[in-house]
This record gives C-alpha cells, sequence and structure tokens, in this order.
C-alpha cells in the first residue's frame, strides 16, 4: 500500500511528552513504518531535540523521501547510539484499509468501554488518525492513550 502524506502533527494526546519529545511521536511512528524501520526508545532518547524534530517534519512519502528518511535514520542511529538500525520487517498497513474499521481497534474500543466505531466514522478519520488508533490498540503502548485519542479524534463524548 502506498504511502499518503500527512501533515506533520502532534496529538493532543501526546501532549504530556510532545515538548520535550521524550517519546516518538505518532507523526515520526508513521514514518518509520514507511520507511520499515523500528527504532527503539533507547536509541530515540539518545538523539538530540532538533534531531527528534526534523525527523517529525522530514518529508517521508514518495520513494525518494522515503529513501532519504530510512538513510538519515540509518546515519543517526549510528552516529549516536554506534550500531545498526533494526528492520522493522513486514508492515500491515491496517490503517489504510478504508473497508472496515479494524479488529483491533474495535476491540480495544470495547476493552475501555467505548462505543465501536462505525465505518461511517472510521472513514472521516485522516490516515495519521487511524494509524494512531491502531498503534494505541496493539500490546505495548500506553494504553490509556486510547480514549484520550477516542475523545481527541470526536469519536467518544465526555
Amino acid at each position: 500500500m502506498k504511502p499518503v502524506a500527512v501533515v506533520p502533527t502532534f496529538f493532543e494526546f501526546e501532549s504530556d511528552f510532545v515538548d520535550s519529545l521524550r517519546c516518538i511521536p505518532m507523526i515520526v511512528r508513521y514514518k518509520l513504518d514507511t520507511c520499515g524501520i523500528k527504532l527503539k526508545l533507547p536509541e530515540w532518547v539518545k538523539l538530540t531535540v532538533v534531531e527528534k524534530a526534523r525527523l517529525a517534519e522530514q518529508p517521508c512519502y514518495n520513494s525518494a523521501e522515503i529513501a532519504q528518511y530510512r538513510q538519515d535514520l540509518i546515519d543517526l542511529v549510528q552516529r549516536r547510539c554506534h550500531h545498526t538500525v533494526s528492520e522493522l520487517g513486514e508492515v500491515n498497513p491496517t490503517w489504510a484499509y478504508l473497508g472496515e474499521v479494524p479488529d483491533e481497534v474495535q476491540l480495544k474500543a470495547q476493552e475501555w468501554e467505548c462505543t465501536p466505531l462505525t465505518l461511517q466514522q472510521w472513514l472521516q478519520l485522516d490516515v495519521l488518525q487511524r494509524f494512531a488508533l491502531v498503534k494505541l490498540s496493539r500490546s505495548g503502548h500506553e494504553g490509556a492513550n486510547f480514549p484520550r485519542a477516542m475523545r481527541e479524534f470526536l469519536l467518544l463524548s465526555d
């Protein structure tokens, strides 16, 4: 599936770490999936704030941009961490499928006692919002941010 250009955005649910960029924001996670690199938090924290901000802003959508983003990440990790980056492997971009709301998102909504998303709601989200909900639905991510994201994306009332 071809990557979709997204406006570099930091979500409100990321506000507790965006100023310092101590965690990897969704916009960077999206670009990591796009270029096929797994950046670990211990690697991220060794980057400067300027480098982190550049990774958030740097385009990563057409083949040349993806190749450049990937090479920049390889160089950054080598320079700051003194080892080779990890490859992400095969990515299943369920956030890009528009025929149904991914099961993992519906299961996470049920777990948080949120109303399941309708297909119409899913289609009204932009690609980065859909990406965020998918990522927040997976194990290993901060689960408390899922209902915060749902509220921010106007999918959940207070």
